[in-house]
């Protein structure tokens, strides 16, 4: 058995913006698919709460999570091709949301979706409801994503990888344009992410995942200028900076990731820590307010 994500503990307020940071597999995008049950058949959620304006979604049979899908809590995906159905007009699939959850008229609904399209700055909005996902660019197909994430007026707004097949330029319109609606709304926003410019530039809390659980929690300001956790300090320290010397070696975080089928005992990251001890192999460390708002889990510190 797999257990992708562990203990993991989050909370995100309205009208913030928490990034979930990590390498790839470190459960960042399982625990965005938990939130609203979408993991596939071959896995489950053995046990804890996911709580949301005070119902537990975990509770919620089929049709009351699908209730909640695209209306209260929209989800972003990484790669807009496949998450848009290539044989339906853009203009159907952006009504769809406001025609199934506020139950508008389908012509009410069309209207909209021009609306949202205009809002996300497609060009020509109105003129292109008829057209198909092929006919946009990767950028364009994303602003189609936001635009259906929006068109319920979400409270929560889930980003997995919104920009991952995107080059930097489009990166940073997307990234803004989610950031300046969410804030329009007031809506949360979880951003799931690798890239650590991204959240330093878009996020105000940071949770960084290593091997399913959290290691360090902190406001992006103080997760930057004063990072604890080894692993934290390794991602930093890994960032190129524009003063480098040219032909020096980038830092990088010796050995690789962990197997999550064949995980350690103790902390997931001593086998890669210059700092482990032999307590960091016994238990994994509770995650553990070290600061004002800042939550650790490492022996280090004892």
């Amino acid at each position: 058995m797999v257990r992708a994500v562990d203990s993991v503990d989050l909370h995100v307020d309205a009208g913030e913006t928490l990034a979930i940071v990590g390498e790839s597999g470190s459960g960042k995008s399982v625990t965005a698919l938990s939130i609203l049950q979408l993991i596939g058949d071959n896995g489950s959620i053995e046990r804890g709460e996911i709580r949301f304006d005070g119902t537990n979604l975990l509770g919620l049979d089929g049709d009351a999570i699908r209730d909640v899908r695209g209306d209260r809590i929209a989800m972003i995906f990484q790669e807009p091709m496949s998450s848009l159905n290539p044989v339906l007009t853009i203009g159907k699939q952006v009504a769809e949301p406001i025609w199934l959850h506020r139950k508008k008229s389908w012509s009410d609904a069309l209207e909209q979706a021009g609306e949202l399209l205009a809002r996300v700055a497609i060009p020509d909005a109105d003129k292109r409801l008829g057209d198909f996902p092929h006919h946009f660019s990767g950028g364009m197909r994303q602003r189609v994503m936001i635009a259906m994430a929006l068109a319920c007026e979400p409270r929560l707004i889930i980003a997995d990888e919104p920009t991952t097949a995107l080059d930097v330029t489009v990166q940073a319109q997307i990234l803004s344009l989610l950031k300046e609606l969410t804030r329009e709304a007031n809506s949360a926003l979880i951003l799931i992410t690798h890239d650590l410019g991204v959240v330093a530039r878009y996020a105000d809390r940071v949770a960084v995942m290593y091997g399913g659980r959290i290691v360090e929690s902190a406001s992006a300001l103080d997760l930057y200028k004063r990072p604890k956790h080894p692993y934290t300090r390794g991602l930093m320290a890994s960032i190129p900076g524009l003063d480098g010397e040219a032909g020096k070696r980038l830092q990088s975080i010796v050995g690789q990731p962990p197997d999550l089928a064949n995980l350690p005992p103790g902390c997931a990251f001593a086998p890669r820590c210059e700092f482990a001890r032999n307590v960091c192999r016994g238990a994994p460390p509770p995650l553990e307010l070290v600061e004002e708002a800042h939550l650790m889990a490492c022996y280090g510190d004892e």
